[in-house]
């Protein structure tokens, strides 16, 4: 490995100068503290960013948020933006979970409303919602049905029943991915894909009933249905599954190949890629947008079970319960978005690779209601820990292509965090802190423990400091469900 040069611009962002040497065509650039730097002055995620730096057509730097850990090909954490007529598309940085994201939803509940229910409500949340790996769920789709799914997605799960026009509405590009095409896909993938809807995965996935401890911003905190300290919400962090890890297995292969066709050398083979408008380049993207499609779907259809779970088990309608869509965004994905170049409004491919969509005040592609303030950002701790909302901002707007920070971040491998502590431990530990858990193997426990990841307050201070997205609220796990 390269040793890859730092230059501290400010506070909250390093420079990674271009290195003709390494064949960078421009400079990367890391948001993050002194503290978060520290950890990657030795590591292969610097390595990754010079990478990313390297490939045909990027526009802009190769960006790291404070979150950046090692990845395939592109850092965790990894943004950048191709022009589409001379750049590429890289399976490399949008990832294996393809729309990895997450959604938050409020209600008019407080904490005291469900303090002596919440064991139950777990509970039946937790057999409702089928999670950990290769799980199956309860929505059996025909052949016709999951290539629905592919192609409208949430839209798909709302036009069944499962879900509201303002759901549609407070999520990313409206649940649908434009340009998804389910004939894409290999039949392996639609035959992971068929069972799966509605499921929630293993890993780092899932669901938490929460409660905010802290409002920031009580202005915006409002406006996304945030309303007081000890209410009651909840986060779903979810992906495409196993249809989702097919179509990027699936890209792998075919990008080498092409990479090598069309001439495009290559620092890392994980960084295989193709250009934008080649032939191999929309097939990879027609279905990714469907897996795209399906994330949505399945977070979609995972909330419905979630409102069921709700009303059943507090014996309350719909309406005194106010469980609403916060709004529900992408981690893993590559987007054809319009931003401002040397002063003039460009469409690029903007890939986000465990990063989140942040733009800011006035995007036309922000919900009515939302517009005048921001695009809402999710950030999920993991399961002892905070998680927050943001907002999203001008500054990142010019800063970040619109983009932040997806979460607090490994810092350790899940080899790693199962040699520090068992998941007996991990387990007291949350129940001492009087969160319920509920969990379908303890060995993710001990993988997903709150020490294995930075600290996420300290990396969204980092986003606020720098301007890529402020603090709105933080929210508190008071149950946990995990695959």
């Amino acid at each position: 490995m390269a040793q890859i040069q730092l230059r501290q611009l400010d506070e909250y962002r390093w420079l990674v100068p271009q290195d003709k040497g390494l064949g960078m065509r421009t400079d990367g650039m890391i948001f993050a503290d002194e503290k978060l730097i520290e950890d990657l002055r030795n590591d292969p995620t610097l390595q990754q960013v010079a990478n990313v730096a390297t490939l045909p057509g990027i526009v802009g730097k190769s960006l790291a948020m404070p979150d950046c850990h090692m990845g395939y090909g592109f850092p965790i954490g990894g943004v950048a933006a191709f022009d589409i007529h001379e750049g590429v598309i890289s399976p490399g940085g949008v990832g294996y979970d393809i729309n990895c994201g997450v959604r938050l939803l409020r209600s008019d509940l407080t904490r005291d409303d469900i303090e002596d229910k919440l064991e139950d409500l777990t509970g039946s949340i937790f057999s409702s919602v089928p999670a950990g790996v290769g799980k199956s769920g309860s929505f059996r789709l025909s052949r016709k049905q999951l290539e629905a799914v592919l192609n409208d997605g949430a839209r798909w799960a709302v036009a069944q029943g499962y879900g509201t026009e303002e759901d549609l509405q407070h999520t990313e590009a409206g649940g649908c991915m434009p340009g998804a095409d389910a004939s894409a896909l290999s039949s392996r993938a639609l035959e992971r894909g068929g069972p799966q809807l509605g499921t929630l995965g293993s890993g780092n996935h899932f669901l938490e009933i929460q409660v905010v401890d802290r409002i920031d911003d009580e202005q915006v905190a409002a406006a996304f249905g945030i309303e007081q300290v000890g209410q009651i919400c909840v986060m779903i962090h979810c992906g495409s599954r196993g249809l989702g890890h097919q179509v990027c297995d699936d890209a792998i292969g075919v990008m080498l190949k092409a990479a090598k066709k069309y001439g495009i050398e290559l620092p890392d083979r994980q960084l295989a890629c193709t250009p934008v408008d080649s032939p191999e380049g929309r097939t990879y993207y027609a279905a990714m947008a469907a897996a795209a499609n399906y994330a949505w779907a399945n977070r979609q259809a995972i909330t419905h079970q979630l409102r069921e779970r709700f009303e059943q088990t507090l014996k309350a309608g719909s309406e005194k319960l106010g469980l609403r869509l916060v709004y529900d965004v992408a981690h893993n994905v590559a987007k054809f978005e319009k931003h401002q170049v040397n002063g003039l409004e460009k469409e690029l491919c903007v890939h986000r690779k465990g990063a989140t969509r942040a733009f800011g005040p006035g995007h036309p592609e922000l919900p009515d209601d939302y517009r005048q303030y921001g695009q809402p950002v999710l950030v999920p701790g993991d399961m002892g820990t905070a998680s927050h909302l943001l907002v999203g901002t001008a500054s990142a707007m010019e800063q970040s292509w619109g983009s932040t920070c997806h979460g607090a971040g490994r810092r350790m491998s899940r080899k790693a965090a199962l040699r520090r502590q068992h998941s007996n431990e991990v387990l007291a530990k949350l129940t001492q802190q009087g969160i319920v858990v509920r969990s379908v193997g303890k060995k993710t426990l001990a993988e997903e423990a709150p020490e294995a990841y930075k600290d996420v307050d300290e990396v969204v201070a980092v986003c606020h400091g720098a301007g890529i997205s402020t603090r709105v609220a933080r929210l508190r796990p008071l149950a946990v469900i995990k695959g």
